[in-house]
């Protein structure tokens, strides 16, 4: 495990709202300033590409407003991989850094299907992971299709053990320990432009959930947020009670880096777009894992386990002559009892 000290970047930014080349573009100036910066990773907020479906919090689910940008986005969404994805590789090699990117992914098996992705790459500019969000939050659930467990894992890199976890699932215990399990130093949480209505202003929210699983896991976390800019403003408000929320500075930005003991490293940020950085002593992970480390020394296997179905999941499975199912195959990862059981296949077992 990295001990070293590694250069971490936040750009907490707006994306060119439903347009997706655009977009990417402005992502590829952030991540080449995060790079001029010595950032070694740099992390986006949720949907940054081409954007979240925020209308659902203010336009009528079934309305002609909200089925006309539902198109929109179906229309701009990218597959993964593809030119989009080469666009924002290209740009992590030339900058020499991973990044994690929210991106509004287009099945490429099924036109009308959506999926919340982050997706991970390298220096050398590859997709080394892509996390489907497990389970879409409120109106999210009118476009994007759940995900499955093939993309819940560690990436080990140059910079550390790097997981990652979309808004409201860094709240899910069972999700988080996936990730605690295998070692995350590095926890990205992606989040939206601002959180709705009912609940806390952004911040507070977000420092809740980061520092709740920062201390959990003993890793560091990235709290990446959106910025409402006016452009989305004026497309997303139905009354003037939705320009005062909108216009609100506490609905938008505060992104932070927070500590594995839970301190704040950096951050919350204003509500202005901004790159934030930190510097991380990877030597913390341990220091605070000595005293609670709960996947390992500081669980009991003999009561708790958990089970992670790896599996790609596919509602069309062709079957050839022989029988085979394509598009089923099981995960490299597959490690555990799961591997003599034929059909758990896929299936991996952390036991504390």
């Amino acid at each position: 495990m990295d001990q070293g000290t590694v250069r971490v970047a936040i750009a907490q930014a707006s994306p060119v709202y439903l347009d997706t080349r655009g977009s990417a573009e402005k992502a590829c100036r952030l991540i080449a300033e995060a790079g001029a910066g010595g950032a070694r990773l740099v992390a986006f907020p949720e949907g940054f590409i081409p954007g979240h479906p925020l209308w659902y919090h203010f336009h009528a689910a079934t309305g002609p407003k909200s089925r006309q940008l539902a198109t929109r986005l179906h229309q701009q969404a990218p597959v993964i991989p593809g030119d989009i994805t080469d666009l924002i590789g290209s740009a992590a090699r030339a900058a020499g850094c991973y990044v994690v990117i929210g991106i509004c992914e287009r099945a490429s098996e099924h036109a009308g299907t959506l999926y919340n992705s982050q997706v991970t790459f390298g220096p050398d500019g590859r997709v080394l992971n892509v996390h489907r969000k497990l389970t879409p939050t409120v109106g999210e659930r009118l476009v994007h299709a759940p995900g499955d467990a093939s993309g819940l894992r560690v990436t080990d890199t140059e910079a550390g053990r790097i997981g990652g976890l979309i808004c409201g699932e860094s709240s899910n215990p069972l999700s988080l320990f996936s990730l605690i399990a295998e070692s995350v130093q590095v926890l990205v949480i992606s989040w939206p432009d601002f959180p709705g209505r009912a609940m806390m202003p952004r911040a507070e929210r977000a420092l809740v959930a980061g520092r709740g699983a920062a201390f959990m896991s003993k890793a560091y976390v990235l709290n990446a947020i959106g910025i409402v800019n006016e452009e989305m403003r004026a497309l997303l408000r139905a009354n003037e009670d939705d320009d005062r929320f909108l216009a609100d500075p506490a609905q938008t930005g505060g992104s932070s880096v927070i500590s594995p003991d839970g301190s704040v490293l950096a951050g919350p940020a204003d509500e202005r777009e901004q790159l934030l950085f930190a510097d991380l002593d990877l030597s913390r992970c341990l220091h605070e894992k000595a005293v609670h480390d709960y996947a390992g020394h500081y669980n009991r296997p003999d009561i708790f386990t958990l089970q992670v179905d790896r599996r790609r999941r596919s509602l069309f499975r062709p079957r050839d002559a022989v029988g085979a199912a394509p598009g089923n195959e099981q995960s490299r990862h597959e490690v555990g009892p799961a591997e003599q059981d034929g059909e758990t296949a896929g299936q991996v077992v952390y036991a504390g």
